[in-house]
């Protein structure tokens, strides 16, 4: 017997998905203005409330110029700069308890209807239990940049926002399963690529989150040559050398860039292997025409990014464009699956991830 309303449960996650991604832009924004230190409390209730009074401003003022990046990169700030950087750290979490509250509610309300119940409840549940671990894990990324830093750790960083991400895989694959519909044929070979290639656009996204952990595009803004170099010089300068991936900006940087165009090679080879396929649905041609489409135009934003020395505006479509490739990717991997595992049957026999 099938699941009742389980194309309004497919809907509801799409919808909490788009939620998703704009956070994460805004994540990417609030970086980029140097804003995520300006809260440094964490109050997951009470904060939910801004300062409401010119007293209660200058108090939240007075806390962030104890820590040490209100004396170094922003020394001398006034209170109304103040409250520009703290809007987007504001929006940032107040944005995040909003998700958490718009996928907790509507989950409970399934449950308690019986249109969610067996593998899927337990998945769902599972979303939930990493939300609450990403709401803390955020707090820990944060707590790395008021003591004895003036940033937070890249390290803690990337854990943040691969969270997210995988947050969002899990997410979007379970909606796309709840809203596809059966008996459409499909390619293993191009699912096993299209997931393949959704995991390299992980890990090319998670090299970028250490670029902007070490401010590493404002360096090197050149293209393809990083100061007149293939290699930039300094590359592998740290020791042990393992540590030059992850602390050093101009191999980070290095690494970002060279994995980007893997990306978009990537891409054009997932097209051509999909568009002689005999057996590939409209839909997922429809869907590796745009990932190849896609892939080209996040390089060109993705150098413009680097050659203008990371204007906001630029960098933050590009963080928006590697969730959208992510997104195509996954998309693609589930449509070029053979049909039935669309989320029928009694609740018990929905597929694990």
């Amino acid at each position: 017997m099938p699941i009742p309303n389980s194309r309004a449960v497919g809907l509801w996650l799409a919808l909490w998905c788009a939620m998703l991604v704009a956070l994460v832009v805004i994540g990417g924004i609030t970086r980029l203005t140097e804003s995520g230190l300006s809260i440094t409390q964490w109050r997951p209730v009470s904060g939910v409330l801004p300062p409401l009074s010119h007293s209660a401003w200058e108090e939240e003022f007075a806390r962030y110029q104890q820590i040490p990046e209100s004396r170094t990169v922003h020394a001398g700030m006034t209170l109304p700069e103040f409250q520009r950087i703290y809007f987007w750290e504001y929006l940032h979490r107040l944005w995040a308890r909003l998700l958490g509250v718009a996928f907790a509610v509507p989950f409970a309300w399934f449950v308690a209807k019986g249109v969610v119940r067996g593998s899927l409840a337990r998945r769902l549940a599972g979303i939930l239990l990493l939300l609450s671990a990403q709401g803390a894990l955020g707090w820990y990324m944060v707590s790395s940049g008021l003591v004895d830093r003036v940033d937070v750790s890249q390290y803690r960083l990337a854990a943040h926002l691969g969270l997210a991400l995988l947050i969002y895989g899990v997410t979007l694959w379970t909606a796309a399963e709840l809203l596809a519909s059966p008996g459409s044929a499909g390619d293993r070979r191009v699912a096993r690529w299209g997931a393949a290639y959704a995991a390299y656009v992980y890990l090319t996204i998670l090299a970028g989150a250490f670029v902007a952990g070490l401010d590493a595009g404002h360096g090197w803004n050149t293209f393809p040559l990083m100061e007149g170099s293939f290699i930039p010089a300094g590359y592998a300068q740290l020791q042990p050398v393992w540590r030059n991936a992850f602390e050093n900006p101009a191999a980070v940087q290095f690494h970002h860039r060279w994995l980007g165009i893997g990306a978009l090679l990537g891409a054009l080879a997932l097209w051509n292997l999909a568009r002689r396929s005999p057996t590939l649905s409209s839909s997922g041609r429809v869907l590796v025409a745009w990932l190849a489409g896609l892939a080209g135009v996040q390089a060109v934003v993705g150098v413009s990014t680097l050659l203008l020395a990371v204007p906001i505006p630029v960098a933050a479509l590009h963080q928006l464009g590697a969730v959208i490739l992510l997104t195509v990717a996954l998309l693609l991997a589930g449509a070029a699956r053979r049909s039935g595992l669309t989320g029928t049957g009694d609740g018990d026999s929905f597929p694990p991830v």
